[in-house]
Protein backbone atom coordinates (compact mmCIF):
# COMPACT_ATOMS: atom_id res chain seq x y z
CA UNK A 1 0.00 0.00 0.00
CA UNK A 2 0.86 3.78 -0.24
CA UNK A 3 2.03 5.70 2.04
CA UNK A 4 -1.15 8.12 1.97
CA UNK A 5 -3.09 5.07 2.79
CA UNK A 6 -4.97 5.95 5.80
CA UNK A 7 -6.69 2.51 6.66
CA UNK A 8 -5.74 1.14 10.18
CA UNK A 9 -4.89 -2.13 11.91
CA UNK A 10 -4.02 -2.92 15.35
CA UNK A 11 -0.85 -4.59 16.34
CA UNK A 12 0.59 -5.52 19.74
CA UNK A 13 4.20 -5.62 20.97
CA UNK A 14 5.99 -6.39 24.12
CA UNK A 15 6.70 -4.08 26.59
CA UNK A 16 9.93 -5.00 27.66
CA UNK A 17 12.84 -6.10 26.13
CA UNK A 18 13.79 -9.08 24.64
CA UNK A 19 16.64 -11.26 25.54
CA UNK A 20 19.63 -10.52 23.29
CA UNK A 21 18.28 -6.83 21.68
CA UNK A 22 20.56 -4.23 22.48
CA UNK A 23 19.85 -0.22 22.56
CA UNK A 24 20.34 1.41 19.97
CA UNK A 25 22.15 4.83 19.63
CA UNK A 26 20.93 7.27 22.45
CA UNK A 27 20.44 3.93 24.73
CA UNK A 28 17.03 3.39 22.72
CA UNK A 29 16.00 -0.31 22.35
CA UNK A 30 14.19 -1.49 18.82
CA UNK A 31 11.50 -2.63 20.71
CA UNK A 32 10.41 0.92 22.18
CA UNK A 33 11.18 2.60 18.81
CA UNK A 34 8.79 0.14 17.31
CA UNK A 35 6.46 1.55 19.53
CA UNK A 36 6.72 4.96 19.44
CA UNK A 37 6.56 4.63 15.38
CA UNK A 38 3.58 2.39 15.44
CA UNK A 39 1.42 4.98 18.20
CA UNK A 40 2.72 7.79 16.13
CA UNK A 41 1.80 6.01 12.73
CA UNK A 42 -1.44 5.11 14.25
CA UNK A 43 -2.59 8.78 15.74
CA UNK A 44 -1.73 9.82 12.13
CA UNK A 45 -3.98 7.63 10.46
CA UNK A 46 -1.80 5.37 8.61
CA UNK A 47 -1.38 1.44 8.62
CA UNK A 48 1.65 0.59 10.51
CA UNK A 49 2.27 -2.63 8.87
CA UNK A 50 2.25 -0.54 5.58
CA UNK A 51 4.62 1.48 6.27
CA UNK A 52 7.09 -0.29 8.57
CA UNK A 53 7.25 -2.84 5.82
CA UNK A 54 7.95 -0.10 3.29
CA UNK A 55 10.60 1.22 5.15
CA UNK A 56 12.24 -1.83 6.39
CA UNK A 57 12.61 -2.61 2.93
CA UNK A 58 13.50 0.47 0.65
CA UNK A 59 15.50 2.38 3.97
CA UNK A 60 12.87 5.45 2.63
CA UNK A 61 12.13 7.48 5.82
CA UNK A 62 9.16 8.98 4.17
CA UNK A 63 7.65 5.87 5.00
CA UNK A 64 7.86 6.85 8.36
CA UNK A 65 5.62 10.50 9.83
CA UNK A 66 7.75 12.78 11.33
CA UNK A 67 4.54 12.81 14.34
CA UNK A 68 5.71 12.81 17.86
CA UNK A 69 9.90 12.63 16.62
CA UNK A 70 9.09 8.89 15.36
CA UNK A 71 11.27 9.26 11.66
CA UNK A 72 13.95 10.42 13.78
CA UNK A 73 14.12 7.74 16.24
CA UNK A 74 13.52 5.08 13.14
CA UNK A 75 16.50 6.36 12.23
CA UNK A 76 19.10 6.26 15.28
CA UNK A 77 18.25 2.52 15.23
CA UNK A 78 19.21 0.05 12.39
CA UNK A 79 16.84 -1.93 9.59
CA UNK A 80 18.25 -5.27 10.36
CA UNK A 81 17.81 -4.48 14.58
CA UNK A 82 14.14 -3.54 13.55
CA UNK A 83 13.13 -6.60 11.95
CA UNK A 84 15.72 -8.56 14.48
CA UNK A 85 13.18 -7.71 17.38
CA UNK A 86 9.88 -7.97 15.08
CA UNK A 87 10.99 -11.72 14.50
CA UNK A 88 12.09 -12.54 18.08
CA UNK A 89 8.76 -10.90 18.97
CA UNK A 90 7.06 -13.26 16.61
CA UNK A 91 8.77 -16.10 17.36
CA UNK A 92 8.94 -15.79 20.81
CA UNK A 93 4.59 -15.72 20.69
CA UNK A 94 4.91 -18.97 18.75
CA UNK A 95 6.97 -20.87 20.80
CA UNK A 96 5.21 -23.54 22.61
Amino acid sequence: MAVDDRTTRHLTTEDHLAPGASAGAGGVTPAEVLRQVFEALTERGYDPIDQLVGYLLSGDPAYITGHRGARAAIRQVGRDELLEELVRHFVRRMAP
